[in-house]
Order: C-alpha cells, then structure tokens, then sequence
C-alpha cells in the first residue's frame, strides 16, 4: 500500500510538471509565423525563445517523475493518472491571462478529481514480465511507425484544427510507446544496473522517439488551441499504453464484478472531463492568440 502510494504521488507531480510544460510551451508557439508549423523554422524560432526552454525543463522534470513512478508502478497505474495535468493547467492558465477558473471549469475539475480517487483506490494490478518477444516487439513497431508517418503525411497536407488533431493522435501514439520503453528502462535499470541499460538498443530508441514525439507535440501546439490537441493526447497517450502494456509486457488489472464496473465508469468520467476542460482552455489559448495578434 505504501508503494503504491508513492507511485501515485510521483505520478501526480508528473502530472504536475507536465501541465506547466504544455502551457507555457504552448505560449510560446505564439512568436512563430503560421506558415512554419511543421518545420525547421519552428524549430530555430523557439530555441531562440527562454520561455520555450522554461517550458521544456518543466516538461523533462514531470518525465523524470513518470519515470519514477513507472519504476515502482505499473502502466495501467500511472498512465491514466496523467490526464490529471489539466487539473493542473486549469489554474495556471487562469493564472496567466489573470482571470478567475469558472463554475463550470471547477466542476469538471471535480468529476476528473473524483474519478481519479476512484480509478486509484480500485485499480489492482499484475505485474508484467517487461521481456517483450522479438517478433511481437516488431509488429508492434512497424504498425506504430505507420500510423505516425501517415498522420504525418496526412498532417501537413492539411492545416488549422485538422492539422492540430491529427499531430495530437501521432504524438498520443508516440507518447504512449514512450511510456511503454520508459517502463522496460526503468524495469531493467532496477534490476540488471545501469550497465545493461546503456548498452541495450531500448535506451537510444527512446531517447529518438521521445525527440521526435516532443517536435510532433510542439507542432500540433502551433496548429491550433489546446483544445484541439491537448485532450486527444492526454487520452489517447494512456491507452495506447496500457494496451501496449498488455499486450507486449503482460499487464493486467485484477479486479472484476462490480469493482471493474467502477473503474469503467471512472475511466469515462476522466475521458470525458479531460475534453471538457480541454475545450474551456482551447477557448482561452484562442482570446490569448487573438489578442497576441492586435497591434500594440
């Protein structure tokens, strides 16, 4: 029990981090030219712009704490936990454009609150073996890497809203292998030492997938308001982990009869809370922009 509340604790300051990273990383996509969306300039742009780095430092430290919590706790876990970062956000955001989080902004902050405690009081888990086979590995690599690429390819055809989901469902896909690598990492630096990490090929591959899943993130920010991605990230980068988890390393929940009742209802309640805070922040990035836009 009092592992499992660590695991919860740093996944909640995970949560915490990361919600500061993807609104002031968003911010800070307001100095580039829209015509730059996907591309180096953007790159250049926010490299040049210490409210992007600030931004990414509190990004990196929530993903030092989801690794944290991943080393003691399961995926089915700590994954979900994550889509607690727009509790988070709601404030901040407030805090930024010096307004006050309205009514209804606090009651979906309470269904997703309550939803949580739920999801976290009745969640049991079984550990996996975290030794994925070669060939299951492998086809599970070759289908994500498809679905990216066409997203990809699809994405910069496109532009606005579609351009912003479209990025956001790469980048929930790229995350939530993250996550998955991120937990074999950390399984094999507990038990095997840091020598066998730095030589096994796990470390570099995600060290390339997170970069990539952080550029695709920052362009989907670009694209259009969090609303438009944020919630489809949040959402979609824990399924496709936890099914990643059961499937590739075994995971699975415990629970059954009315306890797996609960936690469905609970996961729709968090689903459906994340997309309506998603939507009320979405509206305030579009006043900001707009306003970032008028002439001073």
């Amino acid at each position: 029990m009092v592992t499992q509340g660590l695991v919860v604790f740093l996944a909640l300051l995970a949560a915490l981090f990361l919600a500061i990273g993807i609104v002031v990383r968003q911010r800070a996509t307001m100095h580039v030219p829209p015509e730059h969306g996907v591309s180096g300039v953007m790159v250049m742009t926010l490299l040049r712009t210490p409210l992007w780095w600030a931004g990414t430092g509190a990004a990196v430290a929530g993903y030092v704490f989801q690794a944290l919590a991943l080393a003691e706790g399961s995926l089915l876990l700590v994954q979900p936990i994550l889509v607690s970062a727009l509790l988070f956000a709601l404030p901040l955001s407030a805090r930024l454009a010096n307004r006050r989080v309205t009514r209804g902004e606090w009651l979906w902050a309470l269904v997703l609150t309550a939803a949580l405690a739920v999801f976290v009081v009745l969640a049991k888990t079984r550990p996996g073996d975290y030794e994925a086979s070669a060939p299951t590995s492998a086809a599970v690599a070759v289908v994500c890497a498809a679905a990216v690429l066409a997203c990809v390819v699809i994405a910069v055809r496109s532009n606005g809203w579609k351009r912003a989901v479209i990025l956001a469902v790469a980048v929930g896909l790229l995350f939530g292998v993250v996550a998955v690598l991120t937990k074999i990492v950390m399984h094999m630096l507990t038990n095997d030492g840091l020598g066998a990490v730095v030589t096994a090929p796990v470390l570099y591959l995600l060290v390339v997938l997170g970069v990539v899943a952080v550029f695709l993130q920052q362009s989907a920010f670009h694209a259009g308001s969090l609303q438009t991605s944020v919630p489809t990230m949040l959402v979609l980068e824990p399924v496709i982990a936890v099914v990643l988890g059961a499937v590739v390393l075994g995971e699975h929940l415990t629970v059954n009869g009315i306890k797996a009742a609960a936690i469905a209802v609970a996961v729709a309640a968090m689903t459906s809370a994340t997309i309506a805070l998603g939507r009320d922040e979405g509206a305030l990035e579009e006043q900001l922009e707009a306003a970032a836009k008028q002439p001073s």
